[in-house]
């Protein structure tokens, strides 16, 4: 249901709501006669007025437009809603005077009165009824976080307001030191003494507390951080008053930076329900499981109803991480986790995870994706990337599975570096599977930089603001497509979805974002100033540092020119070239043998003879 709703387009919801009051129309009319008359029935009265009904219809839509009552958000209905609908049903009441008058009608003076109020009360509280059902089926929804608010103050109360209008959390309660207030009902909820949070934390099952104190002292603030830390809660406070206007350091004046605000585009809205469908009942294994892309990926496959979800991952530490963040979600949803500790190097782990868990889906996400790190050990670069997909992907053909997805990068694209170059080679391998597959559809997923992913520049930039800078850029016209974490895991899931076989799917990202813009619009959105030569007193410097080995000015997305269109207008089909089987075979053998000798000249040779657009800065 929860997704249906959320499915519904902006103009979608308008008509049904354009429609509701089409239909409230004539029904107020109706009722306005019922009561004048004291008769459920007074058809015999109604004869004499029949143009009403049409004529109030067609203005009453007319004004319904005109006034917005359509455009009016339940989740954010008001008192200046109320009174739009209260204007309606003015002029509405005038309309019908005049229309009796003007025709001559048999209808009493009253009916137009009666109307007008009935018209404003059905409105309403079918709005009003509206919010009441959307806000109970959010607040049913196992996703969301329970909140408790600790101050019941007009900060609270407005925090209380906000966070009503916002699916992913619910605010239960709140708790207050002031014992004037406790008993009291504030913005709906119930106010609790400060003494009995605990109790309240486990009888309300709490998951975050708010601190909505913004006026009490830094002192006070973290006495109270220190006694809620204990009660195994998520605690996030409200800024005080004085961090907003007094001079603080720079970590403590710090806002938060959203990295949608960092795109330089509209965010691509990537969600289709019927996507689900594609992976429901179905056992995935997600290889890279415990990475940035791979962990989404795994959040995401959560809300398709899959049977079961296999974390493939060679981190310990991260396979235990994302384990533990689904466990619980997980078994709400009845949907296994298995969790498996291996490489994708390793043919026996890889075969033995498919065969053992009946795996249907794979999303083949494990890579190493910095290119500095694989620029200075590129045999452990090419064996990972290369013969690691090529021993996932052959696994799963001749497991017969149903779809195999690899996630590649636009850095495949006439690299510089060997880390492009493995992945154009992962992307050629798979592609040379999928043209000798007859069950398994192969595809690839080519995009640009994730905002916030490991190693990416965002939580770089970050700690470098956090250090009071500067903030380091390898050259001015260094330019990057950007995506954000969700966004790129959405498009992987997609392309499962339409997959043919032998696809390489690209997004339409827009246009690309310079570092050295995306370096200044990080200072300002954390409220500080760039120093340079025209601002010598401002806060944060941005330093150029030169290129790295194997960086590239400019990245791009498509090798050839030719792209096909797919059912989202965002993602393209890219028709890229192939090599023959033979060829395949030799890349496979050489980067083997280059492996077992650690020969990083052997591995670079094939690198330089079958990428297209190699160029190697030596």
């Amino acid at each position: 249901m929860i997704n249906f709703i959320a499915s519904l387009s902006r103009s979608s919801k308008r008509l049904i709501l354009l429609g509701l009051d089409g239909v409230l129309f004539p029904i107020s009319l109706y009722i306005a006669f019922a009561l004048r008359y004291g008769n459920l029935n007074p058809a015999w009265a109604i004869k004499t007025s029949l143009l009403l009904f049409p004529m109030v219809t067609a203005i009453g839509l007319i004004l319904a437009v005109v006034l917005g009552l359509s455009r009016v958000k339940l989740s954010t209905m008001d008192g200046r809603s109320i009174l739009r609908i209260g204007l309606c049903a003015i002029i509405l009441t005038l309309s019908t005077i005049f229309i009796s008058y003007a025709f001559q009608l048999g209808a009493p003076r009253s009916v137009p009165i009666i109307f007008g109020a009935t018209f404003l009360v059905l409105a309403t509280g079918t709005r009003v009824f509206g919010q009441y059902i959307l806000t109970t089926i959010f607040n049913n929804s196992a996703d969301q976080k329970r909140v408790l608010i600790y101050g019941a103050g007009s900060a609270g109360g407005q925090l209380a307001g906000a966070l009503t209008r916002t699916p992913e959390v619910r605010p239960i309660c709140f708790v207050d030191d002031n014992p004037s207030l406790r008993g009291l009902i504030v913005s709906g909820l119930p106010v609790f003494a400060a003494k009995d949070i605990e109790k309240v934390i486990k009888d309300k099952r709490i998951d975050r507390i708010v601190l909505a104190v913004p006026s009490v002292s830094d002192r006070r603030r973290k006495e109270l951080v220190k006694k809620l830390t204990p009660l195994h809660c998520e605690v996030l406070a409200l800024p005080s008053i004085l961090d907003l206007i007094a001079d603080q350091g720079l970590v403590e004046s710090l806002k938060p930076v959203s990295l949608d605000d960092l795109l330089g585009r509209d965010k691509v809205d990537l969600h289709l329900p019927e996507v689900a469908r594609t992976y429901a009942g179905k056992s995935v294994m997600v290889t890279g499981a415990g990475g940035s892309i791979g962990s989404e990926l795994c959040r995401q496959l959560m809300t398709c109803d899959v049977k079961r979800i296999v974390f493939f991952d060679h981190s310990e530490f991260a396979l235990y991480a994302i384990e533990m963040d689904l466990a619980s979600i997980a078994k709400k949803r009845n949907i296994e986790l298995v969790p498996i500790l291996g490489s994708v190097t390793d043919t026996v782990i890889v075969s033995a995870a498919l065969s053992k868990h009946e795996v249907n889906v794979v999303l083949h996400a494990a890579a190493y994706k910095h290119v500095p790190l694989v620029e200075a050990n590129e045999v452990s670069g090419l064996r990972n990337n290369v013969l690691g997909t090529h021993i996932v992907a052959k696994a799963a053909k001749d497991a017969k599975i149903e779809r195999f997805i690899l996630v590649s990068t636009d850095k495949a694209v006439r690299p510089t570096n060997v880390m492009g170059a493995s992945k154009r080679l992962a992307e050629l391998v798979v592609q040379d599977l999928a043209s000798r597959s007859e069950t398994t559809l192969f595809s690839m997923v080519r995009f640009g930089n994730v905002l916030g992913s490991s190693g990416s520049v965002i939580p770089l930039f970050q700690k470098q603001l956090e250090r009071g800078g500067p903030l380091t850029v390898t050259h001015r016209d260094v330019t990057r497509y950007f995506m954000t974490i969700p966004e790129a895991a959405r498009l992987v899931l997609l392309a499962g979805s339409y997959a043919r076989g032998g696809d390489v799917f690209v997004l339409d990202m827009g246009e690309p974002v310079t570092i050295w813009d995306l370096a200044r619009v990080m200072i300002e959105l954390s409220g500080l100033t760039v120093r340079d030569e025209s601002n010598p007193d401002g806060d944060i410097e941005i330093d150029i540092t030169g290129l790295r080995p194997g960086e590239k000015l400019y990245e791009e997305l498509l090798i050839g020119k030719d792209t096909l269109p797919t059912p989202h207008d965002k993602i393209l089909r890219a028709a890229e070239s192939k090599l023959p089987k033979t060829a395949i075979a030799t890349i496979i053998k050489e980067l083997t043998i280059a492996a077992k000798n650690n020969d990083s000249g052997r591995g670079r040779a094939v690198v330089k003879k079958y990428v297209e657009g190699y160029n190697c800065p030596d």
